[in-house]
């Protein structure tokens, strides 16, 4: 289970494997040679494994997390994890940090790479007791308040460690990228050091910039297990997916605190950056967890998905699931009424390979779903309008949730497979004020700029701008499918027959009805390759994709694009 004495039992394990880390490596006071030139080393190395000493790792365990290490264990495969640097510390001297009772071996982070299920991946673990530590004997050797000055890489000091633990992410992003492999972060912030002064400015900076120039070359992964406020912040909000553990995990430029001194609102940090505002308000985060253990099993399964970088094709694993599997309830999957509502996600998991579909955004947008499964063994990136919210219209969340996926997919040669019934871009002044012309143009513009196999198919309705924008053909889709249900059209039959009647004819909507709402119309001008049955999707997805595999498409040379952000 996931439940708190689970997750208590499993960080006494994973404890107990670091123990027995530091005994086989003799690494315990006991073993040690008495040559101090040896039992120096091997102290500190002891010291780091213990982090901020087991009080500090007890006090986690009761909040219910696991600790930096213990993170690292559960995520990697065992064995596996090669450490970076762990007697680096920090150098600051003020406001007596230069204490020894206020270093630690390994101090702020832990970095290194490692396997998750035999592919290499780069990892850093944020330690947030260790700063906790200096924080409270900071606090009560001053008598200074402790402030959240927004400005933590997650309890690690990103100031004068610049040469230090700032070194260390940069370090590991900088040779993820010359090799090929995926960056992830476990995020566990404290605030900053602000006895370190203006230093982490420039160090986020750092940070950034690498984002920056990581984007697109090898997958980022930022996992939020605790506070983040502030500027840290924004190096998840760069990465291509964050993740975040329920009730211990939190993201907001300002603390609850600073919103009641200047805008008088009282609000919690929950209600402020909490997983559930930000997986279905705001949409800064991509999925939430149950706890840490639920968020790392999660993540490893997640990165089976993935990639290793953009000089990889999509990952191809071995498939049980027979490729010419007819699906026989998808022929009655779709009403008669077309008004009527079904869930688009029963049609994917019927299709995909054993009916494994990793969701992304679940609880956003939920008009439209996005998210990656397999189809013969091999990654595909699925879209769908989602009738039963909104019809299934297209608004200005769907369309930023889709076109960023879509830009994800094509940067790391991932198929696209999508799944269309959509009534049209969803009316109203809200919509219009917020700009929606220009987000929906975000979607079409991702759609027409991918260069992977795009893959469609039309369940339903397929109306006038939405039928362009979801991957029609006029937008280079390589094969573009519609089921006998399919209706491609300007837009509805009861609202085409008002404007061209103007009222006046009462049977002109069964005449509109036999002439548009169907498929041939398109299929006779070659909009739609061919009109299927439902039972065969999958068969005729699996082939498709086989031929496609060596698809090779590109777009005129330029500088970079402007999409209209």
């Amino acid at each position: 289970g996931t439940g708190p004495r689970s997750l208590a039992r499993l960080a006494r394990a994973v404890s107990g494997g670091v123990a027995g880390l530091a005994r086989a490596a003799g690494w315990e006071r006991g073993r040690v040679s008495d040559s101090a030139a040896r039992l120096v080393p091997q102290e500190k190395r002891r010291a780091a494994l213990l982090g901020g000493g087991q009080a500090r790792i007890d006090s986690q365990h009761k909040r219910g997390k696991l600790t930096a290490r213990e993170r690292i264990l559960l995520l990697l495969d065992p064995d596996s994890f090669v450490e970076y640097d762990m007697f680096v510390e920090h150098r600051c001297a003020d406001f007596g940090m230069e204490s020894d009772q206020n270093k630690y071996p390994g101090d702020s982070v832990v970095t290194g790479q490692g396997r998750i299920n035999g592919r290499l991946a780069y990892v850093f673990s944020q330690v947030f007791f260790c700063f906790v530590l200096v924080g409270q004997m900071h606090n009560s050797k001053f008598n200074l308040p402790r402030v959240m000055f927004s400005l933590s890489w997650a309890g690690s000091d990103c100031s004068s460690c610049l040469i230090s633990s700032l070194c260390l992410y940069l370090q590991i992003m900088d040779q993820a990228v010359m090799v090929g492999a995926p960056v992830i972060g476990l995020n566990d912030s404290g605030g900053a050091r602000i006895q370190e002064g203006v230093e982490s400015l420039a160090g986020y900076a750092d940070i950034f910039l690498r984002n920056v120039l990581c984007s697109g070359v090898v997958p980022q992964i930022s996992l939020i297990m605790g506070p983040c406020a502030g500027g840290a912040v924004y190096s998840p909000a760069l990465t291509d997916f964050t993740f975040m553990v329920k009730d211990t995990s939190y993201l907001f430029i300002t603390g609850p605190d600073v919103v009641k001194s200047v805008t008088n609102e009282d609000v919690t940090q929950e209600q402020l950056g909490g997983a559930k505002t930000h997986t279905a308000v705001s949409g800064v985060a991509h999925r939430a967890f149950e706890n840490d253990i639920d968020a790392l099993l999660n993540l490893r399964e997640f990165f089976n998905y993935l990639p290793l970088s953009n000089r990889d094709p999509a990952p191809v694993r071995k498939c049980h699931d027979p490729s010419n599997r007819l699906v026989p309830e998808l022929d009655t999957v779709v009403p008669m009424e077309s008004t009527k509502a079904y869930d688009m996600v029963d049609i994917v998991h019927s299709i995909v390979d054993e009916r494994e579909f990793f969701e992304i955004m679940p609880s956003y947008a939920r008009n439209m779903i996005v998210g990656f499964a397999r189809m013969n063994g091999r990654t595909v990136g699925i879209l769908g309008n989602q009738p039963k919210v909104a019809s299934g219209c297209l608004d200005i969340n769907s369309s930023v949730k889709g076109a960023r996926f879509v830009r994800f997919c094509d940067a790391f040669n991932i198929p696209l497979i999508t799944f269309v019934d959509v009534p049209g871009f969803l009316p109203g002044t809200a919509q219009e004020y917020g700009g929606i012309i220009r987000h929906g143009a975000k979607l079409l513009f991702a759609f027409a700029e991918a260069t992977v196999p795009k893959i469609t198919i039309i369940t339903r309705k397929a109306y006038g701008g939405a039928y362009d924008v979801m991957s029609s053909k006029h937008l280079r889709g390589d094969v573009n499918y519609a089921w006998p249900t399919a209706e491609v059209a300007v837009m509805g039959a009861k609202g085409a027959v008002q404007i061209i009647f103007r009222g006046k004819e009462t049977d002109a909507e069964a005449e509109y009805v036999n002439k548009f709402a169907n498929p041939f119309p398109a299929a006779v001008r070659g909009f739609v390759d061919d009109i299927i049955e439902p039972s065969t999707t999958r068969i005729r997805i699996c082939r498709d994709l086989e031929v496609l595999a060596s698809k090779m498409q590109s777009n005129p040379w330029k500088k970079h694009a402007n999409i209209p952000l």
